[in-house]
């Protein structure tokens, strides 16, 4: 049986019997506030989501990491290694401190489920759980195996999880990453920009201010020449953007400054403008006499173009929409996520995740009656025919 040869109808059955189910799930996962160097917290919600896909017959194994959660892996027990495979990809960490939700409660309030990481991206992993009971529950056909990573250090640039996504990315059939979608239209991102993060250190020379302000060199100053040359660098047009986002230095107001810094956020479209920006700033000069520049830094996060790949899981995503009544829109996320790498070396479509809005803010929040429909096409993509590579 195809996939548009499947009853919609039972799918979307199961899920509305399953809606308190899945609601009730989501609190829950929630409640365990899982900031990304909280080792006990990831440890926690580990243990709850094991239980969960074991309860669906999956096999799972947590990883952990040296500074963070590490990595929770799950694959059917019943894994036919023959088959292709697709790649699901979610992350249980959240920017918000332990005890956030004591001031920012969980909370269903009209139309919406308030809550610190319920929109990024616990929603998301409810989805997966879901999605894959009611393929199960329904004897529904799946050609390409599903394997589940969920790291806890996506916020924080996923530097312990990335060479395990790199290493099944390169492997597998396609990518679904359960990122929320982008605002209450619920876009699906099929571009991301690529995220870089440098550093510009001065040295000059220190003197007292008043008594031989003549014999020293003020680090400050030059910095100040770096700024704007940095600033020049930023081309809206094609989406390359350097910020200066912070700057230190100095050491007394009566000293001339020895030293100064800047850190700085480079966004670009294009791995072209990647390379271009990074050599760019890197060969930045001191306007000042005796003056020493030390730069440092990449771009981390290369970004999610909209390669032919990417650009035919889109079309197969849009077709499932339809089947579903959805009139999907997709868009470009200014922000990074794992899909940034797995795009590198497979079909990748981010942003699966439940409309919403508040990433990161205090506001943030899921609609609730879009939760059944987001599951229900991750159902029909999970179910979709193996990929014809392209490049």
């Amino acid at each position: 049986m195809m996939v548009n040869q499947v009853d919609i109808n039972s799918i979307q059955d199961f899920l509305e019997r399953h809606r308190p189910e899945m609601t009730a799930f989501l609190k829950e996962l929630v409640n365990i506030e899982t900031p990304s160097k909280s080792i006990e917290a990831q440890h926690q919600i580990f243990d709850f989501l094991r239980e969960a896909f074991e309860g669906i017959g999956f096999y799972t194994i947590h990883v952990p990491g040296s500074e963070t959660g590490g990595y929770l892996y799950c694959r059917p027990k019943d894994y036919d290694h023959e088959k292709a495979f697709q790649l699901l990809i979610g992350h249980c960490d959240t920017v918000w401190p332990k005890g956030t939700i004591k001031g920012m409660p969980l909370m269903e309030l009209d139309d919406k489920i308030k809550g610190p990481g319920v929109y990024d991206m616990k929603v998301g992993l409810a989805q997966m759980i879901f999605a894959l009971k009611a393929i199960r529950e329904l004897s529904l056909p799946l050609l390409v195996t599903p394997l589940i990573l969920i790291n806890s250090d996506e916020e924080i640039g996923s530097r312990e999880s990335a060479h395990v996504i790199k290493r099944l990315a390169k492997l597998s059939n396609r990518t679904y990453v359960l990122e929320p979608p982008l605002g209450i239209e619920g876009k699906l991102k099929t571009a991301r920009k690529g995220i870089g993060r440098f550093t510009v250190t001065v040295k000059g020379k220190a003197a007292h201010a008043g008594l031989d302000p003549g014999k020293g060199i003020n680090a400050i100053v030059e910095l100040s020449h770096q700024v704007q040359q940095l600033y020049a660098m930023n081309d809206f047009d094609k989406g390359i953007t350097v910020n200066v986002g912070m700057i230190e230095g100095g050491i007394s107001p009566n000293v001339v400054a020895p030293e100064s810094k800047a850190i700085v956020d480079v966004r670009v479209i294009k791995a072209e403008d990647g390379e271009y920006i990074t050599n760019k700033i890197k060969s930045l000069q001191a306007q000042l006499p005796d003056v020493t520049l030390h730069i440092e830094g990449s771009i981390g996060r290369p970004p999610m173009e909209n390669t032919p790949r990417n650009r035919h899981l889109w079309n197969v995503a849009k077709k499932m929409g339809e089947r579903l009544g959805i009139s999907l829109e997709e868009a470009l996320a200014g922000g990074g996520s794992d899909a940034n790498t797995t795009s590198l070396y497979t079909a990748t479509i981010d942003g699966l995740g439940t409309p919403g809005d508040g990433a990161h803010a205090t506001h943030e929040y899921i609609l609730r009656n879009r939760l059944a429909e987001r599951t229900a096409l991750l159902i029909l993509l999970l179910m979709t025919e193996p990929l014809k590579h392209t490049s």
